[in-house]
C-alpha cells in the first residue's frame, strides 16, 4: 500500500488525515477478512493466474525526466495529455484520472473513442490540461502518471513525489512510440507494438485502395485558428504521418518542414496549399477564439486566390484529423478518407 509523502501531508493536512484514515480502515477490514477465512494473502493458485505482464516487474523505465521504478503492475493510471488518455483506454488500462481536454464537460471524451462510459465510470476529472489539480491527483491514490515534457515539466518533480510519472519528451510527432511507451509501463509493450502495427497495416491496405482508384492522389490540410496566417500541415504532422502510412503524399513543390507541424500560409500565398485533396479545418472553441477563427476562415475563403484552387476541397473534423493525436483518431481519420474516396475501409 503506498504511503502519502510527508511533504504532500504539509501541503493539504486536512484532506491527508482523511485519506490516511480511510485507507488505514480499509487495511483493517482486509486483514479481518484475511483472519477470518483462515488464508494466507497470496496462494499458490493466486500467483500462478496471474497476468503475464506481471512477470516483468518491478521495472525500471528510462525516460526523459530520468528513471522511474515501478514495483508493480499499474493499476490507477492517471493520464495529463490527451494523447495519453487515448493511449490508456486503448490498452485498457484503469484511468483513474485524465485532464479535461474538451469543452463540453458533459462529454468529456472524444467521439471518435466510441463507447467508453464502463470503461471511464470510475475516471476522475483532474483539471486541465494546463493547470491539473495536484491535491486531485493526490486523492486519487495513482500508481502510475504518464505525461510529457512539453507540457508538464515543471510539474514533474511534484507528480514523482505522488506515484511513479513516466514523461515522453513529447506527444504530437511521437504519438505511436508513446503508446508503445505507455504500454511497457503497463506490462503490456507486446500488445501495444501489436496494436501500432495493425493500425500500421490498415492505413496501407486503404491507402492502396485509394491509390488504385485514384493515383495521382494527393493531399494537403489548411486550418484556421484565427491568427494572421492559415496552417498548412507538414510531413512531420499528425495528419502528415497518417498519410505517409497510407503512402498518399503530398504535392512534389509544396512547401514543408522536418521541425514544425505547418508552415504558415498568407492569403497571398493560399494556392501553395493546393493538392489532389485539400482538407480544411477550422479551431473554433467557445468565445473570441473561435470567432477570431471563424472570421479568418471567412476572410480567406472570401479571397478570389481561394477559388482558383484545382483540387478538392472537403471540410474536416478539427477535434479527430488534427487534435486526436492517438491511434483510436488514427483509425477514425483512415475511415473517414474510405467514405470520402468510396474504397473499402477495411474496418478491424
Amino acid at each position: 500500500m503506498r504511503r502519502i509523502p510527508a511533504s504532500f501531508v504539509k501541503a493539504f493536512p486536512v484532506k491527508i488525515r482523511i485519506v490516511q484514515q480511510l485507507t488505514a480502515a480499509a487495511a483493517g477490514l482486509v486483514l479481518l477478512a484475511t483472519a477470518a477465512c483462515g488464508s494466507p494473502a497470496a496462494t499458490t493458485s493466486d500467483t500462478t493466474s496471474a497476468a503475464p505482464e506481471a512477470a516483468g516487474f518491478p521495472l525500471t523505465m528510462e525516460h526523459t525526466m530520468g528513471s522511474t521504478s515501478i514495483e508493480t503492475v499499474p493499476k490507477r493510471v492517471v493520464a495529463l495529455d490527451p494523447s495519453y488518455i487515448d493511449a490508456a483506454l486503448l490498452l485498457e488500462a484503469d484511468l483513474v484520472g485524465y485532464v479535461q481536454y474538451r469543452q463540453d464537460p458533459n462529454a468529456p471524451f472524444a467521439p471518435y473513442l466510441g463507447d467508453v462510459a464502463d470503461a471511464t465510470k470510475d475516471s476522475v476529472n483532474v483539471g486541465t490540461l494546463a493547470e491539473p489539480n495536484l491535491e486531485k491527483i493526490l486523492e486519487l491514490q495513482p500508481d502510475l502518471i504518464v505525461s510529457a515534457k512539453v507540457r508538464h515539466e515543471a510539474l514533474y518533480s511534484q507528480l514523482s513525489k505522488i506515484a511513479p510519472a513516466i514523461f515522453s519528451v513529447s506527444t504530437g510527432p511521437t504519438w505511436k512510440e508513446n503508446v508503445v511507451f505507455l504500454g511497457e509501463a503497463l506490462g503490456k509493450k507486446a500488445k501495444a507494438e501489436e496494436l501500432v502495427k495493425a493500425y500500421e497495416d490498415r492505413a496501407a491496405k486503404v491507402g492502396a485502395e485509394i491509390l488504385a482508384k485514384k493515383p495521382d492522389a494527393t493531399y494537403s490540410l489548411i486550418r484556421f485558428t484565427g491568427g494572421d496566417t492559415a496552417r498548412l500541415y507538414s510531413s512531420n504532422s499528425f495528419i502528415g504521418e497518417i498519410m505517409a502510412d497510407m503512402n498518399i503524399p503530398r504535392p512534389k513543390d509544396q512547401p514543408d518542414s522536418e521541425k514544425e507541424i505547418f508552415v504558415p500560409l498568407s492569403a497571398e500565398q493560399i494556392l501553395q496549399g493546393d493538392a489532389g485533396l485539400v482538407m480544411v479545418s477550422a479551431f473554433i472553441p467557445a468565445g473570441a477564439e473561435g470567432d477570431k477563427a471563424r472570421a479568418q476562415q471567412e476572410a480567406f475563403q472570401s479571397n478570389p486566390l481561394w477559388e482558383r484552387l484545382q483540387g478538392e476541397v472537403i471540410n474536416v473534423d478539427d477535434a479527430t484529423f488534427l487534435a486526436s493525436v492517438s491511434i483510436q483518431g488514427a483509425h477514425a481519420v483512415i475511415t473517414d478518407l474510405a467514405k470520402h474516396y468510396g474504397v473499402d475501409p477495411q474496418l478491424p
